[in-house]
């Protein structure tokens, strides 16, 4: 037979077309879309569906480092299922650098974590938090050379951020070597002033977590950040966004003409700070960096996502447990909201958020969801045209979403490690039905079909 699997009667749906077409796929790739395309050793109707490019989250922290007797509840096999059933079929997670190592034996680290563990494909950013000569002389320019292209700076959380000028050096150095830049933007000085104020006068709830992490220090950082990029004419990606202020250095830089991508995430369309005021502790489940701002807010950046301020929708999905000694509710964490872990999951309601508040809702059009969930990571992050569309040639990853689907999310139909969801009783229209990569069906409906470690690593090219 001519195709290894044909998708029949739906509608295929990219970031810049909507069409009737069937779909052929051969050897794991795309290879023909057009009607009538014959028989194949599978054929999968899809009438009623939108066939679209699987979704690539391209902001996803697994198996990470997280301090003193806390774990990350999501390592590589539970986050890239979890990631499967949302509609994904790509993550970009990070490769975290240990003060004191180099890039290498980190890499080496997360790369034995992920091995066999994947239900979906993976990729790695580079977090460098101790930028000596060498990891900027030599290590960095050879490792964008084996495809690692992208890397993230920190400007908070004290064993994490960068002074100014080791950021100038990164930046620098990944002008250079043909990286981009991601960079966490917040004031860590004036945070810690805040936790301060707030610990002084027995403010120790988790609701003074976002009263210690205002707008302006999200602004000011990401104006900073956008200067310090400017310097060294170095592209950068200023990562979760939470308000319209830190937005509009965005756009004011890109008025300069600086190279700047815009991302945010669902926590800032859904959630507020109201929420860490919870009854009795529940407040932490929803402390996140920065953390969630009001409704004006969210106004602003639904805005952004209509408008282009905002190219990447991604989860940030950074999970733990919220009733764990080694999550949320660690000892230290229940008498002080300084150390509840920094983080909420979301990788697997990403896309049935979106499409539901946005498609549904018409906020957005279905090629703009494309766009945002799938394409233009794969732009930004060196996949495209291989992921991130569907065209003759391009892997075979590929979600059918059923645009009438009504789900209510609730922890128990998730498939993450974390022992809750921040988005408990919303109800969503539009739904994954069936997910395939490399042509294979790996979720369909409830059903995990795929196997573990059939993921793969995939090698990045440069964007310089």
């Amino acid at each position: 037979m001519q195709f290894d699997t044909i998708i029949k009667n739906g509608t295929v749906v990219t970031a810049s077309d909507t069409f009737r077409s069937d779909v052929g796929i051969r050897n794991g790739k795309i290879a023909a879309l057009a009607d009538d395309l014959g028989d194949a050793g599978e054929i999968i109707d899809a009438t009623g569906l939108y066939v679209m490019p699987g979704g690539i989250d391209s902001h996803v922290h697994l198996a990470q480092p997280s301090g003193d007797g806390i774990v990350m509840a999501d390592d590589f096999a539970s986050g890239t299922l979890s990631a499967a059933f949302g509609g994904n079929t790509t993550v970009l997670t990070f490769c975290m650098q240990e003060k004191g190592t180099t890039l290498r034996e980190s890499l080496k680290d997360y790369h034995a974590k992920a091995d066999g563990e994947c239900y979906v494909d993976v990729s790695f950013h580079l977090v460098v938090t101790d930028p000596t000569s060498y990891v900027l002389g030599q290590e960095l320019p050879a490792l964008v050379e084996d495809g690692y292209t992208s890397i993230k700076v920190f400007m908070t959380y004290e064993n994490l951020r960068l002074r100014d000028d080791q950021i100038l050096d990164t930046l620098d150095s990944a002008r250079r070597s043909g990286a981009i830049v991601m960079v966490h933007c917040e004031n860590e000085d004036a945070i810690r002033y805040l936790i301060g104020r707030h610990e002084e006068n027995g403010e120790l709830a988790p609701k003074f977590h976002a009263l210690s992490r205002p707008v302006a220090a999200e602004r000011e950082a990401t104006h900073r950040a956008l200067s310090l990029a400017e310097i060294t004419d170095t592209p950068v990606v200023i990562v979760h966004v939470s308000n319209r202020q830190a937005m509009e250095e965005i756009e004011r830089a890109r008025k300069r003409g600086s190279k700047v991508a815009g991302e945010t995430c669902p926590q800032y369309l859904l959630l507020t700070a109201d929420d860490l005021d919870a009854a009795e502790l529940e407040g932490a489940k929803f402390v996140c960096s920065p953390p969630p701002r009001d409704k004006e807010s969210q106004i602003a950046c639904w805005e952004g996502l209509q408008n282009g301020t905002f190219e990447l929708f991604s989860s940030d999905h950074c999970p733990f447990r919220y009733d764990d000694d080694s999550g949320k509710l660690n000892e230290r964490g229940k008498r002080n909201f300084r150390w509840i872990p920094n983080g909420i999951p979301g990788v697997e309601t990403r896309l049935p958020i979106l499409f539901s508040e946005g498609v549904s809702k018409n906020r957005i059009d279905i090629n703009r969801f494309v766009a945002l969930s799938s394409t233009n990571h794969a732009k930004q992050y060196g996949l495209y045209p291989q992921k991130g569309t569907i065209a003759i040639g391009s892997d075979a990853d590929i979600a059918l979403w059923d645009p009438q689907k009504t789900m209510t999310i609730t922890n128990d139909i998730l498939h993450h490690g974390a022992d809750y969801t921040p988005y408990e009783g919303l109800d969503v229209t539009g739904w994954p039905v069936r997910v395939l990569l490399g042509g294979k069906t790996i979720v369909d409906g409830a059903a995990t079909t795929g196997e573990m470690g059939q993921g793969n690593y995939l090698r990045r090219k440069s964007l310089a």
